[in-house]
């Protein structure tokens, strides 16, 4: 048995009481779409995923923090070649998108409901082919900075996940969250790829707007869209 680290957890793992259908949705096909097993109490050796059994003869997305799950349902639907696992601890996000893969029919996904550090932990060596990491949480006081996302206890996991030449694409309207994206990303393995201004003031071509980016643009924000690539 492998010895559990503490992690400290700063989300919100729960807001408003579910809707009856929320609550349906997560009763009746959460267990199913499940990766495998993934918290310390169902693999305390952590184990790592059969994600071939998962998704055979597919390559594996990741999406950190799906949000409403918009933008996981649009690339599901895009791309059947691919397995999307999406991490989410948000559980109202979670039924969310539940509701979503329903409407859509979508059958190449699979939801971890929690911290994706656990996610890490499980996930096997330079499996991971494109990875999502839209408008996360800006923790915009300068003393929680450290909660942020691009850190080396986020960005060193999952670089061990990312496959050689994998992509990672961030997405913020918060310009120091862009500055510090740009001075911690680089430093684990990774490339960014624009050449001018256009390829980080335009979205990719393959991109859907979630409702966190309307906000954002409906209250004066700006979104960054930053493409990075791991490795040679």
């Amino acid at each position: 048995m492998t010895d559990r680290p503490h992690r400290n957890f700063y989300g919100r793992t729960k807001g408003k009481t579910l809707k009856r259908s929320q609550q349906s949705y997560l009763d009746a096909d959460l267990a199913a779409l499940s990766p495998g097993a993934v918290d310390w109490d169902t693999n305390p050796d952590r184990t790592p995923l059969d994600l071939e059994k998962l998704f055979p003869n597919k390559e594996i997305w990741l999406e950190i923090g799906f949000g409403g799950g918009e933008h996981l349902v649009h690339q599901a639907g895009l791309n059947p070649q691919a397995g999307i696992i999406g991490a989410e601890p948000f559980i109202n996000g979670v039924a969310m998108l539940l509701g979503k893969i329903r409407q859509a029919g979508v059958e190449n996904v699979a939801i971890h409901p929690g911290d994706v550090r656990d996610l890490f932990d499980v996930l096997p060596e330079a499996s991971v082919s494109k990875a999502f990491l839209l408008y996360p949480d800006p923790w915009p006081k300068t003393r929680h900075h450290r909660r942020r996302f691009v850190t080396a206890e986020h960005l060193e996991p999952l670089a061990r996940c990312l496959k050689p030449g994998a992509e990672f694409r961030v997405a913020t309207d918060i310009p120091d969250y862009v500055r510090q994206t740009l001075e911690e990303v680089p430093k684990h393995g990774f490339t960014w790829l624009a050449e001018g201004p256009e390829d980080w003031r335009s979205p990719w071509k393959d991109w859907t707007r979630t409702r966190y980016e309307a906000k954002a643009i409906r209250e004066g924000r700006v979104p960054h869209y930053l493409t990075f690539r791991f490795g040679s």
